[in-house]
């Protein structure tokens, strides 16, 4: 789109704010990277452990490999403009993860296959409760 392009009006009914959630390093940002590359969002897969993901910007977070806040990006999917929530998994910056959560409409819940269900995961997990968001589970 050129800067001489009107921006495309997206009908609210068209737009679905989903977050990623879960204990650290789960795999959550991993998980968004390939969400973003496979929507054609971005055309490189970037890598936590290089320092080169979309979503950890801050370079607290590139130097250390966490999430420390939360981040968003839109992209979109046939007709639905999706905005998406990256959140972090420290325990530390859960009231990141309770902020995010107000907003969406549904989160994936990520899950460590050889770690199973961590502390933090179980805390994500009552916090969805308590805001009422719908989740789906993706095993990494």
């Amino acid at each position: 789109m050129s800067a001489k392009e009107p921006k495309k009006i997206i009908d609210l009914e068209f737009t679905r704010n989903i977050g990623i959630a879960a204990h650290i390093d789960a795999g959550k940002t991993t998980t968004t990277e390939r969400i973003l590359f496979y929507s054609g969002k971005s055309h490189k897969i970037g890598e936590v452990h290089e320092g080169n993901a979309t979503m950890d910007w801050m370079v607290q977070e590139q130097e250390r490999g966490i999430t420390i806040t939360s981040a968003a990006t839109t992209f979109f999917w046939n007709d639905y403009r999706v905005n998406l929530i990256d959140t972090p998994g420290h325990v530390d910056f859960t009231i990141e993860v309770e902020r995010s959560l107000r907003v969406l409409d549904g989160a994936v819940a990520v899950f460590d296959a050889v770690s199973g269900v961590e502390p933090q995961s179980e805390t994500v997990w009552r916090q969805a409760n308590k805001h009422q968001v719908p989740r789906i589970c993706f095993i990494n």
